[in-house]
């Protein structure tokens, strides 16, 4: 059954050409040119990823992730924006986003990264018997204190592969090719921001930690 995304982009000859060309892949595309239409449709209807302009009338797109993630924290989201400033790629990465596509793009990087994203697994390694204890990747959940914790799928990507290598220094160029594919300066902060959020989930235990070698990479203690 093709996955069902929710679209958000104001632009109207922009969202014609974007949503026409997803739904020849096909997935079923459901197209708002509002945050606040967005919202009310993300309420009442059953999506797998969520594609938001950030520059929207009524709600803008940062609001309205903050919003999905406040009763889904699963679902995939990915911010299409015209605002290309390091701040701003940041801040929707900071909200939960799983990436952030600067406009213009192209399509079939856009295609690659949805069909990544809908993916329920990790390809990048086999998972030990460590790893599956800890974390669900099918479920996209981590156990802390014998509690799961809900993980984006880009928090798990990260977390799976540190898992992986336990007590190892994982070079961030390595972490960066590994999930993201490249090593870029952005790429970088963007990593810094996924462990980040990972951090704050780990401060809940002792048991478990990730240590940050500076300019080098990171160590995922156990």
């Amino acid at each position: 059954m093709p996955a069902r995304i929710l679209f958000v982009e104001d632009d109207v000859n922009l969202g014609f050409v974007i949503r026409d060309t997803l739904e020849n892949v096909p997935f079923v595309v459901t197209h708002c040119t509002t945050g606040t239409d967005a919202w009310a449709k993300f309420q009442t209807d059953t999506f797998d990823l969520c594609l938001l302009d950030v520059m929207l009338p009524q709600t803008d797109g940062f609001t309205l992730a903050r919003q999905i993630r406040t009763v889904n924290s699963q679902i995939p989201i990915l911010f299409l924006s015209a605002l290309a400033d390091k701040t701003d790629r940041l801040e929707g990465l900071r909200l939960g986003a799983d990436d952030y596509l600067t406009k213009p793009f192209s399509i079939e990087e856009l295609i690659l990264k949805i069909n990544i994203f809908l993916r329920r697994s990790v390809p990048n390694t086999q998972p030990s018997s460590v790893t599956s204890s800890l974390l669900d990747r099918q479920n996209l959940t981590l156990r802390i204190n014998g509690q799961p914790q809900t993980l984006t799928h880009r928090e798990a990507d990260v977390m799976a592969y540190l898992l992986d290598h336990p007590n190892t220094l994982v070079r961030r160029e390595e972490l960066l090719r590994a999930i993201w594919g490249d090593d870029d300066y952005f790429m970088g902060r963007s990593l810094d921001v996924f462990i980040s959020r990972l951090r704050k989930r780990l401060a809940q235990t002792t048991d478990i930690r990730i240590e940050n070698v500076h300019g080098v990479g990171f160590i995922l203690r156990r």
